[in-house]
Protein backbone atom coordinates (compact mmCIF):
# COMPACT_ATOMS: atom_id res chain seq x y z
CA UNK A 1 0.00 0.00 0.00
CA UNK A 2 0.91 3.75 -0.64
CA UNK A 3 0.90 6.88 1.38
CA UNK A 4 -0.16 10.33 -0.73
CA UNK A 5 0.99 13.25 1.48
CA UNK A 6 -0.14 16.84 -0.09
CA UNK A 7 1.45 19.71 2.08
CA UNK A 8 0.46 23.61 2.77
CA UNK A 9 2.60 25.65 4.11
CA UNK A 10 4.29 29.91 3.72
CA UNK A 11 6.74 28.13 1.14
CA UNK A 12 3.90 26.73 -1.46
CA UNK A 13 2.41 23.62 -1.89
CA UNK A 14 4.26 19.75 -2.21
CA UNK A 15 3.05 16.36 -3.33
CA UNK A 16 4.72 12.90 -2.97
CA UNK A 17 4.34 8.92 -2.23
CA UNK A 18 5.85 6.85 0.17
CA UNK A 19 4.94 3.06 0.76
CA UNK A 20 3.76 1.87 3.66
CA UNK A 21 5.82 -0.43 5.91
CA UNK A 22 4.87 -2.69 9.14
CA UNK A 23 4.97 -1.37 12.62
CA UNK A 24 7.75 -1.95 14.66
CA UNK A 25 8.73 -1.81 18.70
CA UNK A 26 10.64 1.91 17.44
CA UNK A 27 7.20 3.08 16.67
CA UNK A 28 6.38 4.35 19.86
CA UNK A 29 7.63 7.95 19.39
CA UNK A 30 6.38 10.69 17.27
CA UNK A 31 3.54 8.53 16.72
CA UNK A 32 0.11 9.55 15.10
CA UNK A 33 -2.63 6.75 15.35
CA UNK A 34 -5.82 6.65 13.18
CA UNK A 35 -8.00 4.23 15.00
CA UNK A 36 -10.29 2.20 12.49
CA UNK A 37 -12.13 0.96 15.39
CA UNK A 38 -13.71 4.08 16.69
CA UNK A 39 -16.15 4.90 13.64
CA UNK A 40 -18.11 8.61 14.40
CA UNK A 41 -20.91 9.73 11.53
CA UNK A 42 -20.23 9.77 7.97
CA UNK A 43 -19.08 13.17 7.04
CA UNK A 44 -21.32 14.69 3.75
CA UNK A 45 -18.81 17.57 2.56
CA UNK A 46 -17.70 20.91 2.50
CA UNK A 47 -20.11 24.45 1.27
CA UNK A 48 -20.44 27.98 1.31
CA UNK A 49 -22.48 30.47 0.99
CA UNK A 50 -23.98 31.90 -2.46
CA UNK A 51 -24.66 35.38 -1.02
CA UNK A 52 -26.15 38.45 -3.50
CA UNK A 53 -22.90 39.83 -2.82
CA UNK A 54 -20.72 36.86 -3.86
CA UNK A 55 -23.14 35.94 -6.82
CA UNK A 56 -22.96 40.21 -8.36
CA UNK A 57 -18.87 39.97 -7.30
CA UNK A 58 -19.16 36.48 -9.43
CA UNK A 59 -20.81 38.65 -12.35
CA UNK A 60 -19.17 41.74 -12.21
CA UNK A 61 -15.90 39.62 -13.72
CA UNK A 62 -15.54 38.72 -17.22
CA UNK A 63 -16.98 36.05 -18.50
CA UNK A 64 -13.40 34.18 -19.05
CA UNK A 65 -12.90 34.96 -15.21
CA UNK A 66 -15.66 33.42 -13.83
CA UNK A 67 -14.43 30.16 -15.20
CA UNK A 68 -11.66 29.90 -12.83
CA UNK A 69 -13.83 31.54 -10.29
CA UNK A 70 -16.37 28.31 -10.50
CA UNK A 71 -12.90 26.59 -10.53
CA UNK A 72 -12.29 27.36 -7.21
CA UNK A 73 -15.01 25.87 -5.30
CA UNK A 74 -16.98 23.19 -8.45
CA UNK A 75 -15.85 20.25 -10.19
CA UNK A 76 -11.94 20.42 -8.43
CA UNK A 77 -10.64 22.76 -6.12
CA UNK A 78 -12.39 22.84 -2.90
CA UNK A 79 -14.87 20.57 -4.29
CA UNK A 80 -17.85 22.04 -2.64
CA UNK A 81 -21.35 19.94 -2.25
CA UNK A 82 -23.73 22.42 -0.44
CA UNK A 83 -24.18 26.16 -0.82
CA UNK A 84 -26.30 28.41 2.16
CA UNK A 85 -28.51 30.89 0.46
CA UNK A 86 -30.32 33.67 2.97
CA UNK A 87 -33.96 33.96 2.72
CA UNK A 88 -34.45 37.92 1.68
CA UNK A 89 -31.52 40.23 2.57
CA UNK A 90 -28.79 39.91 4.69
CA UNK A 91 -25.94 41.94 5.60
CA UNK A 92 -24.02 40.93 2.29
CA UNK A 93 -26.56 41.64 0.58
CA UNK A 94 -26.55 45.05 -2.02
CA UNK A 95 -29.27 46.33 0.21
CA UNK A 96 -32.48 45.31 2.10
CA UNK A 97 -35.37 43.24 -0.12
CA UNK A 98 -38.28 40.96 1.10
CA UNK A 99 -40.16 38.56 -1.17
CA UNK A 100 -43.24 40.27 0.35
CA UNK A 101 -44.28 43.32 2.36
CA UNK A 102 -47.82 43.62 2.16
CA UNK A 103 -49.41 42.33 5.85
CA UNK A 104 -52.98 41.99 3.90
CA UNK A 105 -51.65 39.93 1.43
CA UNK A 106 -52.18 36.51 3.45
CA UNK A 107 -52.64 34.54 -0.09
CA UNK A 108 -49.23 35.35 -0.97
CA UNK A 109 -50.06 36.45 -4.26
CA UNK A 110 -47.48 39.45 -4.07
CA UNK A 111 -44.96 37.44 -3.21
CA UNK A 112 -41.91 36.86 -5.68
CA UNK A 113 -38.27 35.66 -5.83
CA UNK A 114 -37.36 38.33 -8.19
CA UNK A 115 -34.16 39.43 -6.27
CA UNK A 116 -32.92 36.28 -6.08
CA UNK A 117 -33.49 35.19 -9.64
CA UNK A 118 -31.59 38.25 -10.64
CA UNK A 119 -27.90 36.90 -9.36
CA UNK A 120 -28.25 34.51 -7.09
CA UNK A 121 -29.86 31.43 -9.03
CA UNK A 122 -27.69 31.81 -12.11
CA UNK A 123 -24.99 31.73 -9.97
CA UNK A 124 -26.39 28.23 -8.49
CA UNK A 125 -27.27 26.96 -11.54
CA UNK A 126 -23.79 27.76 -13.24
CA UNK A 127 -22.03 26.16 -10.02
CA UNK A 128 -24.10 23.00 -10.40
CA UNK A 129 -23.59 22.86 -13.66
CA UNK A 130 -19.83 23.22 -12.80
CA UNK A 131 -19.75 20.83 -10.26
CA UNK A 132 -21.39 18.40 -12.39
CA UNK A 133 -23.83 17.44 -10.02
CA UNK A 134 -26.80 18.80 -7.58
CA UNK A 135 -25.77 21.15 -4.79
CA UNK A 136 -28.15 21.05 -1.89
CA UNK A 137 -29.29 24.18 -0.45
CA UNK A 138 -29.38 25.56 2.77
CA UNK A 139 -31.35 28.38 3.18
CA UNK A 140 -30.85 30.69 6.41
CA UNK A 141 -33.71 33.60 7.20
CA UNK A 142 -31.78 36.82 8.90
CA UNK A 143 -35.14 38.76 9.73
CA UNK A 144 -39.00 38.37 8.72
CA UNK A 145 -40.75 40.53 6.58
CA UNK A 146 -40.27 43.76 8.19
CA UNK A 147 -44.34 44.39 9.36
CA UNK A 148 -43.71 40.90 11.13
CA UNK A 149 -41.50 42.16 14.08
CA UNK A 150 -42.10 43.73 16.96
CA UNK A 151 -39.46 46.55 15.97
CA UNK A 152 -41.53 47.23 12.59
CA UNK A 153 -37.63 47.10 10.67
CA UNK A 154 -35.21 44.01 9.38
CA UNK A 155 -32.30 45.48 11.29
CA UNK A 156 -31.98 46.03 15.09
CA UNK A 157 -33.44 42.33 16.19
CA UNK A 158 -36.44 42.56 17.54
CA UNK A 159 -38.73 39.63 17.62
CA UNK A 160 -41.56 37.55 14.96
CA UNK A 161 -44.68 38.69 16.50
CA UNK A 162 -46.78 35.52 17.59
CA UNK A 163 -49.62 36.31 15.20
CA UNK A 164 -47.62 35.96 12.42
CA UNK A 165 -45.69 32.95 13.39
CA UNK A 166 -48.06 30.71 10.90
CA UNK A 167 -47.44 33.59 8.14
CA UNK A 168 -44.16 32.95 8.61
CA UNK A 169 -44.23 29.45 8.69
CA UNK A 170 -45.64 29.87 5.10
CA UNK A 171 -43.38 32.08 3.93
CA UNK A 172 -40.56 29.84 4.15
CA UNK A 173 -42.25 27.25 2.75
CA UNK A 174 -43.01 29.33 -0.46
CA UNK A 175 -39.56 30.29 -0.30
CA UNK A 176 -38.40 27.01 -0.87
CA UNK A 177 -41.09 26.17 -3.38
CA UNK A 178 -39.94 29.27 -5.20
CA UNK A 179 -36.32 27.46 -5.56
CA UNK A 180 -37.50 24.17 -6.30
CA UNK A 181 -39.38 25.36 -9.32
CA UNK A 182 -36.45 26.67 -10.57
CA UNK A 183 -35.15 23.15 -10.69
CA UNK A 184 -32.65 23.30 -7.49
CA UNK A 185 -32.78 20.93 -4.24
CA UNK A 186 -33.16 22.85 -0.58
CA UNK A 187 -32.14 20.32 1.37
CA UNK A 188 -32.17 22.28 4.98
CA UNK A 189 -33.85 25.19 6.72
CA UNK A 190 -32.65 27.17 9.52
CA UNK A 191 -34.96 28.86 12.09
CA UNK A 192 -33.16 32.03 12.47
CA UNK A 193 -29.62 33.11 11.81
CA UNK A 194 -28.16 34.08 14.50
CA UNK A 195 -30.84 34.18 17.17
CA UNK A 196 -29.45 35.63 20.02
CA UNK A 197 -27.72 39.06 18.05
CA UNK A 198 -29.04 42.24 17.71
CA UNK A 199 -27.31 42.95 14.93
CA UNK A 200 -27.37 46.99 12.86
CA UNK A 201 -28.15 44.59 9.94
CA UNK A 202 -31.14 42.15 9.22
CA UNK A 203 -31.96 40.40 12.95
CA UNK A 204 -34.38 38.82 14.72
CA UNK A 205 -34.05 37.50 18.31
CA UNK A 206 -35.90 33.91 19.37
CA UNK A 207 -35.39 32.68 22.92
CA UNK A 208 -35.44 28.94 23.18
CA UNK A 209 -38.74 28.52 23.94
CA UNK A 210 -39.44 30.87 20.79
CA UNK A 211 -37.93 28.70 18.92
CA UNK A 212 -39.07 25.29 20.33
CA UNK A 213 -42.78 26.74 20.08
CA UNK A 214 -41.93 28.02 16.79
CA UNK A 215 -40.64 24.52 15.22
CA UNK A 216 -43.59 22.58 17.06
CA UNK A 217 -46.32 24.29 16.21
CA UNK A 218 -46.19 26.46 12.95
CA UNK A 219 -42.71 25.49 10.74
CA UNK A 220 -42.54 21.69 11.08
CA UNK A 221 -46.41 21.27 10.41
CA UNK A 222 -46.14 23.93 7.31
CA UNK A 223 -43.33 21.82 6.00
CA UNK A 224 -45.63 19.08 5.96
CA UNK A 225 -48.74 20.39 4.51
CA UNK A 226 -46.43 21.51 1.96
CA UNK A 227 -45.38 17.71 1.48
CA UNK A 228 -41.36 19.11 1.74
CA UNK A 229 -38.79 17.30 3.10
CA UNK A 230 -37.03 19.67 3.83
CA UNK A 231 -34.61 19.01 7.68
CA UNK A 232 -34.73 21.92 10.05
CA UNK A 233 -31.49 22.72 12.13
CA UNK A 234 -31.86 24.67 15.24
CA UNK A 235 -29.63 27.74 16.81
CA UNK A 236 -27.37 28.46 13.83
CA UNK A 237 -25.16 30.90 16.12
CA UNK A 238 -21.90 30.83 18.06
CA UNK A 239 -20.68 27.53 19.87
CA UNK A 240 -20.53 28.60 23.37
CA UNK A 241 -24.06 28.07 23.72
CA UNK A 242 -24.60 25.64 22.01
CA UNK A 243 -25.37 22.32 24.11
CA UNK A 244 -27.81 24.66 26.36
CA UNK A 245 -29.93 25.42 22.89
CA UNK A 246 -29.71 21.81 22.01
CA UNK A 247 -31.19 21.20 25.90
CA UNK A 248 -33.28 23.71 25.89
CA UNK A 249 -35.25 23.18 22.22
CA UNK A 250 -34.65 19.26 21.76
CA UNK A 251 -37.71 18.55 24.02
CA UNK A 252 -39.63 15.40 23.53
CA UNK A 253 -42.58 17.13 21.68
CA UNK A 254 -39.29 18.43 19.21
CA UNK A 255 -36.42 16.18 19.13
CA UNK A 256 -38.64 14.38 16.41
CA UNK A 257 -38.91 17.12 14.39
CA UNK A 258 -35.54 18.45 14.16
CA UNK A 259 -32.97 17.21 11.87
CA UNK A 260 -29.63 19.08 13.16
CA UNK A 261 -28.14 21.96 15.64
CA UNK A 262 -26.31 24.37 13.24
CA UNK A 263 -23.15 26.31 14.25
CA UNK A 264 -20.59 29.58 13.86
CA UNK A 265 -17.50 29.68 15.04
CA UNK A 266 -16.96 33.56 16.32
CA UNK A 267 -16.59 33.54 19.51
CA UNK A 268 -13.81 30.46 19.57
CA UNK A 269 -13.76 26.92 19.65
CA UNK A 270 -15.84 25.60 22.35
CA UNK A 271 -15.22 21.77 20.31
CA UNK A 272 -16.11 20.26 23.58
CA UNK A 273 -19.46 21.82 23.05
CA UNK A 274 -19.85 19.59 19.91
CA UNK A 275 -19.06 16.47 22.02
CA UNK A 276 -21.97 17.20 24.63
CA UNK A 277 -24.14 17.51 21.58
CA UNK A 278 -23.41 14.55 19.75
CA UNK A 279 -23.16 12.77 23.50
CA UNK A 280 -26.38 13.43 23.93
CA UNK A 281 -28.38 13.87 20.84
CA UNK A 282 -26.58 11.38 19.15
CA UNK A 283 -29.05 11.45 15.94
CA UNK A 284 -28.80 14.92 15.58
CA UNK A 285 -26.47 16.41 12.61
CA UNK A 286 -24.28 18.72 13.49
CA UNK A 287 -23.76 21.45 10.85
CA UNK A 288 -21.05 24.19 10.94
CA UNK A 289 -22.85 26.94 8.58
CA UNK A 290 -20.87 30.20 8.90
CA UNK A 291 -17.19 31.24 9.94
CA UNK A 292 -15.08 33.77 8.29
CA UNK A 293 -12.21 36.36 8.98
CA UNK A 294 -14.02 39.82 9.95
CA UNK A 295 -11.79 42.86 9.20
CA UNK A 296 -13.12 44.47 12.54
CA UNK A 297 -11.95 42.21 14.45
CA UNK A 298 -8.60 42.85 16.28
CA UNK A 299 -8.07 39.32 16.97
CA UNK A 300 -7.87 38.22 13.83
CA UNK A 301 -5.40 40.23 11.84
CA UNK A 302 -4.31 40.96 8.57
CA UNK A 303 -1.87 37.99 8.12
CA UNK A 304 -3.74 35.93 5.31
CA UNK A 305 -1.60 32.57 6.32
CA UNK A 306 -2.70 32.91 9.81
CA UNK A 307 -6.38 33.31 8.37
CA UNK A 308 -5.65 29.92 6.50
CA UNK A 309 -4.44 28.26 9.47
CA UNK A 310 -7.41 29.17 11.49
CA UNK A 311 -9.86 27.69 8.99
CA UNK A 312 -7.96 24.44 9.41
CA UNK A 313 -8.04 24.93 13.10
CA UNK A 314 -11.91 25.38 12.96
CA UNK A 315 -12.56 22.68 10.57
CA UNK A 316 -10.03 19.75 11.72
CA UNK A 317 -11.27 20.64 14.71
CA UNK A 318 -15.21 20.64 14.10
CA UNK A 319 -14.66 17.38 12.07
CA UNK A 320 -12.83 15.75 14.94
CA UNK A 321 -16.14 16.86 17.03
CA UNK A 322 -18.55 15.43 14.92
CA UNK A 323 -19.44 17.62 12.92
CA UNK A 324 -20.72 16.23 9.13
CA UNK A 325 -21.25 19.44 7.26
CA UNK A 326 -19.11 22.52 6.88
CA UNK A 327 -20.02 25.69 5.42
CA UNK A 328 -18.05 28.63 4.62
CA UNK A 329 -19.49 31.60 4.57
CA UNK A 330 -18.95 34.47 1.43
CA UNK A 331 -17.77 32.41 -1.27
CA UNK A 332 -16.46 35.96 -3.66
CA UNK A 333 -16.27 39.28 -2.21
CA UNK A 334 -14.77 42.56 -4.19
CA UNK A 335 -11.55 44.20 -3.24
CA UNK A 336 -13.15 45.99 -0.13
CA UNK A 337 -14.65 42.58 1.63
CA UNK A 338 -18.06 43.04 0.06
CA UNK A 339 -20.62 44.41 -1.04
CA UNK A 340 -21.95 45.19 2.51
CA UNK A 341 -25.30 47.11 2.83
CA UNK A 342 -24.32 48.14 6.21
CA UNK A 343 -20.33 47.96 5.57
CA UNK A 344 -19.81 45.01 7.87
CA UNK A 345 -16.76 44.10 5.68
CA UNK A 346 -14.53 41.10 5.78
CA UNK A 347 -12.56 38.61 4.32
CA UNK A 348 -13.20 35.33 1.77
CA UNK A 349 -10.77 32.52 0.48
CA UNK A 350 -11.32 34.16 -2.76
CA UNK A 351 -11.27 38.19 -3.81
CA UNK A 352 -11.96 39.90 -7.02
CA UNK A 353 -11.35 43.26 -7.66
CA UNK A 354 -13.92 44.13 -9.86
CA UNK A 355 -12.19 47.35 -10.93
CA UNK A 356 -8.97 45.75 -12.29
CA UNK A 357 -10.72 42.25 -12.55
CA UNK A 358 -7.61 40.89 -11.13
CA UNK A 359 -8.53 37.78 -9.03
CA UNK A 360 -6.60 36.70 -5.92
CA UNK A 361 -7.00 33.17 -4.33
CA UNK A 362 -5.79 33.75 -0.50
CA UNK A 363 -3.84 30.76 0.80
CA UNK A 364 -7.43 29.85 2.97
CA UNK A 365 -9.18 28.81 -0.52
CA UNK A 366 -5.64 26.10 -0.64
CA UNK A 367 -6.02 25.16 2.74
CA UNK A 368 -9.86 24.66 2.08
CA UNK A 369 -8.85 22.58 -1.01
CA UNK A 370 -6.47 20.41 0.49
CA UNK A 371 -8.64 19.57 3.63
CA UNK A 372 -11.42 18.36 1.13
CA UNK A 373 -8.98 15.99 -1.15
CA UNK A 374 -9.22 13.90 3.07
CA UNK A 375 -12.82 15.04 4.38
CA UNK A 376 -14.38 12.51 1.53
CA UNK A 377 -17.87 12.53 1.19
CA UNK A 378 -19.46 9.47 2.48
CA UNK A 379 -16.32 8.74 4.74
CA UNK A 380 -16.79 7.98 7.70
CA UNK A 381 -14.79 9.74 10.73
CA UNK A 382 -12.64 7.64 13.13
CA UNK A 383 -10.61 8.90 15.91
CA UNK A 384 -7.09 10.18 16.14
CA UNK A 385 -4.37 10.84 18.63
CA UNK A 386 -1.13 12.77 17.94
CA UNK A 387 2.25 12.84 19.96
CA UNK A 388 2.94 16.41 19.67
CA UNK A 389 0.72 19.67 21.16
CA UNK A 390 1.17 21.21 17.93
CA UNK A 391 0.00 18.55 15.51
CA UNK A 392 -4.28 18.52 15.47
CA UNK A 393 -5.85 15.94 12.94
CA UNK A 394 -8.90 14.64 11.68
CA UNK A 395 -9.22 11.08 10.48
CA UNK A 396 -11.39 8.94 7.95
CA UNK A 397 -12.15 5.76 6.81
CA UNK A 398 -12.47 5.66 3.09
CA UNK A 399 -15.74 4.27 1.32
CA UNK A 400 -13.92 2.29 -1.11
CA UNK A 401 -11.28 1.24 1.72
CA UNK A 402 -8.26 2.62 2.99
CA UNK A 403 -7.68 5.81 5.38
CA UNK A 404 -7.32 9.29 5.40
CA UNK A 405 -5.98 12.08 7.55
CA UNK A 406 -6.06 15.81 7.93
CA UNK A 407 -2.90 17.19 9.73
CA UNK A 408 -2.93 20.75 11.07
CA UNK A 409 1.14 21.67 12.62
CA UNK A 410 0.02 24.90 14.62
CA UNK A 411 3.66 25.43 15.77
CA UNK A 412 7.00 27.44 14.48
CA UNK A 413 9.48 23.45 14.56
CA UNK A 414 9.36 21.00 11.81
CA UNK A 415 7.99 17.74 13.35
CA UNK A 416 8.43 14.25 12.09
CA UNK A 417 5.52 11.87 11.91
CA UNK A 418 4.70 8.19 12.00
CA UNK A 419 0.90 7.73 11.14
CA UNK A 420 -0.08 4.26 12.12
CA UNK A 421 -3.07 2.79 10.80
CA UNK A 422 -3.65 -1.14 11.24
CA UNK A 423 -0.07 -1.72 11.84
CA UNK A 424 1.16 0.08 8.80
CA UNK A 425 3.42 3.01 8.94
CA UNK A 426 3.16 6.22 6.60
CA UNK A 427 6.40 8.72 7.67
CA UNK A 428 6.87 12.38 7.08
CA UNK A 429 7.10 15.35 8.15
CA UNK A 430 5.24 18.40 9.02
CA UNK A 431 6.90 21.73 8.33
CA UNK A 432 6.05 24.54 11.05
CA UNK A 433 2.64 26.12 10.59
CA UNK A 434 1.34 23.66 7.89
CA UNK A 435 -1.27 21.33 6.54
CA UNK A 436 -0.88 17.96 5.15
CA UNK A 437 -2.82 16.07 4.22
CA UNK A 438 -2.53 11.79 4.12
CA UNK A 439 -4.67 9.39 1.83
CA UNK A 440 -3.80 5.67 2.75
CA UNK A 441 -4.80 3.44 -0.69
CA UNK A 442 -6.20 0.50 0.18
CA UNK A 443 -7.18 -2.24 2.53
CA UNK A 444 -10.79 -3.16 3.62
CA UNK A 445 -12.41 -0.89 6.36
CA UNK A 446 -14.76 -2.57 9.11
Amino acid sequence: MDAHFRQLCRGGEKRWKAALRSRTDRDEFFVVNLYDREPGPVFQGLGGAATEAAAHVFFSMPKDKREELLSCYFGGGADYRFLRVSIDSCDFSLGHYEAMSDPEDTGFRSFSLARDEKEIIPFIKLAEKKAGRPLPLLLSPWSPPAFMKTTGERNHGGSLKPEFRDMWAEYICRYIEGYQAHGLTVRFVTVQNEPNATQIWDSCRYTAEEERQFVRDHLAPALRRHGLDTGIYIWDHNKERLYERAVDVLAPDTRDLVEGVAFHFYTGDHFEALDLVSRHFPEKTLMFTEGCMEFNREDVGADPWQHALRYAHEYIGDIAHGAAILLDWNLYLDQQGGPNHVQNFCSAPVMCNVNTKEITVNPSQRAIALISGAAVPGSVRIAGSAWHPDIETAAFALEKGGASMVLLNRGPLELPVRAVWKGQVAECKLAPESVTSLIIEGGENP
